[in-house]
């Protein structure tokens, strides 16, 4: 059960995942979190580097979709500022929301990741989900109240991922 806690990678930023990586293991596309993991949770604009880098997932060959918990106006704006489209209020980690996206962007499981910041949503959701994981560091301290609890909880989660992955020797 805790295997489904883990991210299949993990990195500090977006920016670092490796594209060339997702396209050689048939990665068409990319579901991506929104807080904390494409724009800091207590922004409502998108940066013109966060365009540009979108842009690019898309001149790759990449589809791309927001799933978020938040509300639907919030989502809705950065959603439009970027030209991709979302789905909100998603209750992840439940099933229903990726599915939606998967939908949205015409892939299959094995063709899709979930990009994220927080293990208890974004990661167990598309793993339970049958999904990739991609697991980044969060842009900002700024977090909902029972978020700051589960990133203990994260924490240990964490330390037990590198564990298992120096014992596979990764």
């Amino acid at each position: 059960m805790l295997e489904k806690l883990f991210p299949d990678n993990y990195y500090d930023s977006i920016y670092d995942i490796k594209l060339s990586d997702l396209k050689a293991e048939g990665i068409k596309g990319i579901i991506f979190d929104l807080d904390n993991t494409i724009v800091p949770r207590n922004l409502s604009v998108a940066t013109e580097g966060l365009k540009n880098w979108l842009s690019r997932l898309k001149d790759e060959g990449f589809e791309v979709c927001i799933v978020s918990n938040n509300w639907k106006l919030r989502v809705e704006s950065i959603a439009e500022q970027l030209g991709v489209p979302l789905v909100a209020r998603a209750a992840k980690p439940r099933k229903g929301a990726f599915k939606r996206a998967l939908n949205i962007l015409g892939t299959g499981r094995n063709e899709t990741v979930v990009v994220g910041d927080q293990i208890f949503t974004d990661v167990l959701g598309g793993n339970i989900s049958g999904l990739r994981t991609v697991l980044v560091m969060p842009m900002s301290n700024h977090e909902a109240p029972h978020t700051k609890i589960l990133r203990y909880l994260e924490r240990l989660v964490m330390r037990r991922w590198y564990k298992t992955r120096a014992q596979k020797g990764r």
